[in-house]
């Protein structure tokens, strides 16, 4: 009897993987197509919903699980991602939380270096690119991306 309760919750768990990994996968198709690999806002509510389990469940089913493509090896959980809302009209989709991250990088990257951009004057950057964040947020990333601040950042070449 343990036995068979063993072999049945076994079953159950890779039946749940899969059907995750499915949801993951068609739901950021443009990731594995696009050599971008853009990742689009995805909740663990969202999969939960359409596979019919509980959050939770949802959670424990991606720690520590990984998909392998031909292009690398990814953590299920970096599938998903926060939401962030857009401020332009011709945005039909919110953005990802990651996409702005990647933006920031960039103008962070791009910068003049005698000058570096304040918090402020990245916000108002990516509010052009339609990515409404505030300062406090983009702090955040920064810290994330282990940016330091504009005065850390300047140089004197």
């Amino acid at each position: 009897q343990e036995f068979e309760w063993l072999k049945k919750t076994i079953l159950q768990r890779g039946d749940t993987i899969l059907r995750v990994a499915q949801v993951i996968v068609s739901r950021q198709k443009a990731f594995f197509i696009d050599k971008k690999r853009p990742i689009k806002p995805l909740t663990l509510k969202e999969v939960a919903t359409e596979i019919n389990v509980h959050e939770s469940t949802v959670s424990r089913a991606v720690n520590g699980k990984y998909l392998e493509t031909d292009f690398g090896v990814f953590e299920l959980k970096k599938f998903f991602t926060a939401r962030i809302p857009t401020n332009g009209a011709e945005q039909t989709e919110d953005l990802s939380a990651d996409t702005a991250k990647k933006k920031l990088q960039e103008l962070v990257d791009q910068e003049d270096k005698s000058k570096p951009l304040s918090d402020q004057k990245l916000v108002e950057l990516l509010k052009k690119d339609e990515i409404a964040i505030s300062r406090r947020t983009v702090a955040k990333y920064r810290d994330l991306l282990g940016i330091p601040s504009s005065s850390k950042r300047k140089r004197y070449d």
